[in-house]
Parts: C-alpha cells; structure tokens; sequence
C-alpha cells in the first residue's frame, strides 16, 4: 500500500501561530471579511475554503511555503488553487470547489475529452451544409422576387437553420476551450507528490472522488488521505513558482490596499 500524505502524527509544528489571527483569514462560519489576500472575482465562500487549506497545509501537513493560485506549467498553463511545501520537500497542491457543478467541471476523463473532440467534424460539416443550401435559397428568391427576397419562407428557413448551426459551432468551440480534465490528467498529477480537493460536506463524496486525489471538509478536517506519488524532484521550481505568487499578492496588495 502507498504511503499517505497525512503528516500530522509526524510533524513537530502544532505550536506555531494560526494564521487565521496572523494572516486575517476569515473563519467557514462567520460572514466575508477583508484579508489582505481577499480578490474581488472570488465568491466568499471559496475564499474561506482557500484559507482553511492554507491552515491545513500549514498546521497539519507542516508547509512552511504555501501560495495561492499558482502557476506550475509555464506561463500558459494551468492554475493551482494552492501549492504547498512540506516536509521532506513533500509537493502538496490543493484545489477548492465550493459546488458539485464547481467540482464537475475539472472530473471529465480524457475519454470525455474524446468524444468532446469527436463532435467537432460534424459540427464544421452542418455549418458548411446549411451555408451551401442558405446559397440556393437566396440565390432562388432573388430569381423570383428581386425587390422582397429576404421575406422569402425557404430563405428565412434556410437564414434560420445556418444560424443555429453556428451557434452549435461556436458554443462547441467555446467547450472546447474550457474543457477541463485536470483531475484525471496525468500531467497535472505528475505536478505534485499529494493532491487534494476541498470542498463542503456534501458537495463530494469519498466515493466520487478520482484516482490519486484526498478530501479535505471546510472546517478543515481530512476525510480522505491522498497516496504520495512518486515524482521528479521539483522542489526548486515549486519553490520559485510560490515565491512568485506571494509577491505578486503582496505587490497587489501594497498597491491596491
């Protein structure tokens, strides 16, 4: 069996300062307050749940550098609701979803993925089929009726039907772009010697969750321990990614108080 991920019985740490009082992050249970970390395009209740992992992370797993929404693949890519250093040199990264539609969004599989793809020749072919026959119908309305040609049924059906197909076209495309397999991805997985999701009870159950991943609740306690995967040491760009977040948060926050 894997070695898990939970440290508390190991780590000398439980003495140190709550950062809940020395950071201000707000309580699960109390309204939304200002933290200096507090942004504006996040409801108040991930930004709860972002700082009960932060002191999870910090007061049972033992992470002296912890981030938000860290960067790990490069400049385009994906986004880490929280990174995390422990002990050992241990890599943690901790995703938030505060809704089950919030946590449905990255549990498609790369077989999801597929038949997403799949549907995109299709699409194309019935935007080229509806522009070809909207091509007929107006050119066979000008033919009958040169000045009221637009108000010509077979055109307007034809007008109609091709719009409708490029919406399809256009929405699909639009999925594409936000298509998330994270959960599953064995790239994002790679990222990190632990990976976890917190969420409130009830929005995701053990059962439902995906391979390689743990289950923190809101309060926070752990209700599933994620296996250790065994990863390339990337202790030093973990590192330089954290830095980078902090700074940026701290510099967002110096300058727009």
């Amino acid at each position: 069996m894997p070695p898990r991920c939970h440290l508390s019985a190991q780590t000398p740490y439980h003495d140190a300062p709550d950062p809940r009082t020395t950071l201000g992050a707000p309580t699960l249970r109390t309204a939304r307050t200002r933290s200096p970390l507090d942004r504006r395009n996040e409801s108040g209740l991930t930004h709860r749940l972002k700082w009960a992992a932060w002191n999870w992370l910090y007061h049972e797993a033992g992470c002296r550098a912890i981030a938000f929404e860290v960067r790990l693949e490069g400049p385009a890519g994906r986004i880490a609701d929280l990174v995390a250093v422990g002990p050992a040199n241990r890599v943690y990264l901790v995703e938030v979803k505060s809704s089950r539609p919030d946590a449905a969004r990255d549990r498609n599989t790369p077989r999801d993925a597929e038949r997403l793809r799949d549907r995109t020749t299709p699409l194309a072919g019935a935007v080229t089929l509806t522009a070809g026959i909207l091509e007929a119908a107006a050119s066979h309305a000008r033919f009958a009726d040169p000045l009221r040609w637009k108000h010509d049924a077979a055109y307007r059906l034809a007008l109609a039907e091709h719009r409708r197909a490029v919406r399809r076209q256009a929405a699909h495309d639009r999925r594409l772009k936000t298509f998330s397999t994270k959960f599953h991805d064995p790239a994002y997985l790679r990222l990190g010697h632990c990976h976890y999701i917190i969420a409130p009870a009830g929005v995701l159950r053990p059962a439902e969750l995906p391979p390689f991943w743990g289950l923190l609740d809101e309060t926070p306690a752990l209700l599933v321990e994620a296996p250790v995967k065994q990863i390339p040491d990337a202790t030093t760009h973990v590192l330089r990614a954290i830095a980078r977040a902090n700074t940026r948060d701290l510099m967002a926050t110096a300058f727009h108080p």
